[in-house]
């Protein structure tokens, strides 16, 4: 008889996950993922706002999908994000042993302000903003007559007629 060599390949670390996760949505029988309920959502989401996997959250494929559509349709109208930064404060510059030849940390920082403006274009976009500022200001103005007329008008001193 020939010896027959041990299999190679299989994952030993199957013992570990032998036990499935339990859904959320199976252990508070939700029955309907709404896509306005924000904070289920959230639990299915990664800190960097994508969809967890099945095997993490422990969803049969049917909820998976509905847990993803209902995200989806939240993320449409602005419930959710897309993406969120995480930011993590950076550790000091003492790496002696990359030196300046290795990569930057990360993208090159974005500037605070546009870029300067040709200089008619500035005076162009200044005239647009004081013409904005009158406008608001005779609208601040007509606020400001109706609110007394309401006032009078509530208080039954008007006699039919416009005092303005």
């Amino acid at each position: 008889m020939a010896k027959v060599a041990p299999k190679r390949g299989k994952n030993k670390d199957n013992a570990r996950r032998s036990k499935k996760k339990t859904s959320v949505l199976s252990s508070e029988r939700i029955e309907y993922v709404d896509y306005k309920d924000v904070n289920l959502l959230r639990r299915f989401m990664s800190d960097r706002a994508k969809i967890r996997a099945r095997r993490v959250t422990g969803n049969d494929s049917q909820q998976q999908k509905e847990i993803a559509r209902a995200i989806k349709n939240a993320r449409e109208m602005a419930l959710l994000p897309y993406a969120n930064r995480v930011t993590t404060q950076r550790g000091g510059r003492d790496r002696g042993d990359r030196g300046d030849r290795g990569r930057a940390d990360g993208p090159p920082p974005r500037p605070d302000s546009p870029p300067p403006m040709p200089g008619a274009e500035v005076e162009e976009l200044a005239g647009a903003a004081e013409a904005v500022l009158e406008d608001a200001a005779v609208l601040v103005a007509e606020a400001e007559e109706l609110e007394e007329l309401v006032e009078a008008e509530e208080s039954g001193s008007t006699d039919g007629g416009d005092e303005a």
